[in-house]
């Protein structure tokens, strides 16, 4: 059986708290995105922000400040992945879930600098993944980061057959559709992308909550088993994990975890 530990992050920096993300009942969609862009491409400091992914991110956090609540991961959640990269190097990472590219520049960056090669954002919206394509390419990531159109499943499957992954999965981040969250991940194992060494971060464990994928991820091979008898989606039992969880907070300081959790190996 997985560990269910929880570690607790540092405190909240209030002083950094985005605006309220729900304005007149929409958390996002409601022309933000493009309202970030317009901000970012015509900011004083336009040519200071180039290629400067941390520049970058300030910006992104002070217009999410100033004007309008962004869905992003934002610094104090994002700092707890980023240690993660730091600690496992892995030479390719994918996210499901971009939207306007925050967490891809910051992870990207992470990537890059613990001498990784390729991070895949994969984003349903067009416009997200436009706006977002438009950020990384001015943080200077763009030899980095590939932003990929598509739902959770698409971009796994087109990322596969073009051999775009490697054969591997060597870490994947979570924060799209919750409910895709374990469907996407027995993806990734029906496809042998999951193995020894690869490590699963899964964002929103507390805000809203995964049970079902918290569940998947520290069952022992014998329940998952069980779980797969009934499912509608099969993944692969055998695959041994060993999760913990990190309570941090959301950039409006609400509490929050990420679920970590590290492929150990597979069992009989």
């Amino acid at each position: 059986m997985a560990s269910d530990a929880r570690a607790e992050s540092a405190e909240f920096d209030s002083s950094k708290a985005y605006k309220n993300w729900e304005v007149e009942g929409k958390f996002f969609g409601d022309g933000r995105e493009v309202a970030l862009l317009e901000y970012m491409h015509s900011h004083p400091e336009l040519e200071q922000l180039r290629g400067n992914p941390r520049r970058v991110l300030e910006a992104i956090d002070t217009f999410a400040q100033s004007v309008t609540g962004l869905i992003n991961i934002g610094e104090t959640k994002g700092t707890v992945v980023c240690d993660v990269i730091a600690q496992h190097k892995p030479s390719t990472v994918l996210e499901l879930g971009g939207y306007i590219g925050y967490s891809a520049i910051m992870f990207g960056d992470a990537l890059k600098q613990a001498g990784g090669k390729r991070y895949f954002s994969v984003e349903k919206s067009p416009l997200f993944a436009a706006v977002a394509t438009s950020l990384v390419d001015l943080a200077g990531l763009r030899d980095t980061v590939r932003v990929v159109v598509g739902t959770g499943a698409e971009g796994i499957r087109r990322l596969h057959d073009e051999g775009a992954l490697g054969g591997r999965i060597d870490m994947t981040f979570f924060d799209h559709h919750k409910p895709s969250y374990t469907a996407d991940l027995k993806l990734c194992e029906r496809l042998g992308l999951i193995g020894k060494g690869t490590v699963l971060v899964a964002d929103n464990m507390i805000l809203p909550g995964n049970p079902p994928y918290a569940e998947w991820v520290r069952a022992s091979t014998a329940e998952k088993r069980e779980l797969d008898r009934v499912a509608a989606e099969k993944g692969n039992p055998n695959l041994l994990y060993h999760s913990r969880s990190v309570t941090s907070f959301e950039p409006s300081g609400q509490e929050d975890a990420v679920e970590i959790t590290e492929c150990t190996g597979i069992g009989a």
